[in-house]
């Protein structure tokens, strides 16, 4: 799912020639977790495997907090 994410996002800055000032960069903001640890700019491979192991952990925890919570009830 993150690299879908970041891809969809890249191509959308791509298209539309994104500049920071614009509307839509928190919604990308909230769903493109790299950015915040970014300081310089990084390639495209990069910013993809990275997103997806982000998302891969996220689920990954929550799946686990979501199964200790069921089994306790």
């Amino acid at each position: 799912m993150g690299f879908l994410v970041a891809g969809f996002w890249e191509l959308y800055a791509f298209a539309t020639k994104m500049t920071p000032t614009d509307r839509i960069v928190t919604l990308v903001q909230l769903t493109y977790p790299i950015m915040f640890l970014s300081s310089s700019p990084l390639s495209l491979y990069l910013i993809l495997l990275a997103n997806a192991v982000t998302y891969a952990l996220v689920g990954l925890i929550v799946e686990i907090l979501r199964q200790r919570l069921n089994h306790a009830t």
